[in-house]
């Protein structure tokens, strides 16, 4: 096991992708740096009122504690009362074209660790990205699932379905009975066959990210919009901010333990509207995006 290699990977690709996202925003994103009392810290780098972000933040923390909070133990119960550490990248891009869909990667890597005389620390990497379009297209939602799937082939010619479907499950809004988005990949409990092998998996996931989102977005960003548009998109955030606030295990996990507040709810968009009970009008672009997107598609055929 090795984290300063794991620390190193994820500083360079926060780098890597804040350089790119900055250079096709034309706005520089805002760097805190920051530190946690119990131990640890991170580099949080938004981006508010950009010229293509409306709010986008990339992070890295790489924290530690005494005890492990309870969204870390609720599948792990023989692991209450342990140290940890806990490190990653995370980031969710909300553009302002509602054409332009939001998008949410991460890479983490947890160790759990165990009393003195155990042969080694308890770990695994978990990860994934989806996408959350408020117009659906179908050229966008296989380009992005094929990256996907690409990034996961050097690992198992059954893994990018197992993580798809695992995508599927857990971005689910179970009170709304619907998927957050169109899906992408994710998993977590990652520790077989060794380190080596799933840290090198969480590094192709990283590094597949911008081959996945930025041909999407530069289709998109230019497509004109209005009023209609912009509406449809802040009822739609709703879903996002619910789905944050409620399930997300990330979310969960920084509150209870005692991360930083402001790089926990960069996730959320910053202009989301609620309605009482509404639907889009029957045969809408809008209403498309529910009978053809949020369905729970195999966007790759026969894969």
């Amino acid at each position: 096991m090795d984290l300063i290699a794991v620390k190193d990977y994820c500083t360079g690709l926060q780098s890597r992708v804040v350089a790119r996202l900055a250079a096709i925003d034309g706005k520089a994103f805002r760097s805190d740096r920051w530190q946690r009392p119990e131990g640890g810290g991170g580099v949080s780098c938004v981006i508010e009122e950009g010229g293509v972000f409306e709010r986008g933040g990339v992070n890295f923390s790489h924290v530690t504690g005494k005890v492990l909070p309870p969204s870390a133990t609720a599948s792990r119960p023989e692991l209450a009362g342990r140290g940890w550490d806990a490190l990653g990248v995370s980031l969710v891009l909300h553009p302002r074209n509602p054409y332009a869909p939001t998008v949410h990667m991460n890479v983490r890597c947890f160790v759990a660790h165990l009393p003195s005389g155990a042969a080694q620390p308890a770990w695994w990497f978990g990860g994934g990205m989806d996408l959350t379009p408020y117009y659906g297209f179908e050229e966008d939602a296989v380009h992005f699932h094929r990256v996907c799937r690409d990034a996961l082939i050097p690992f198992g010619a059954d893994r990018y379905a197992r993580y798809k479907r695992w995508c599927d499950k857990y971005f689910y809004l179970k009170h709304r009975q619907e998927p957050r988005g169109i899906g992408g990949i994710f998993f977590d409990d990652l520790n077989t066959p060794d380190f080596k092998t799933c840290f090198a998996l969480q590094q192709s996931v990283g590094d597949h990210f911008l081959d996945a989102y930025l041909p999407i977005l530069e289709r998109r960003n230019n497509a004109p919009y209005g009023d209609r548009e912009r509406d449809w998109q802040a009822y739609r955030r709703g879903r996002y901010v619910e789905f944050n606030l409620v399930y997300d295990r990330g979310t969960l996990f920084g509150l209870q333990s005692g991360g930083r507040v402001e790089a926990i709810l960069m996730s959320l968009p910053p202009i989301v509207r609620w309605r009482y009970d509404w639907q889009p009008a029957p045969g809408s672009a809008e209403a498309k995006l529910y009978s053809d997107f949020l369905i729970g598609k195999n966007w790759l055929g026969g894969v």
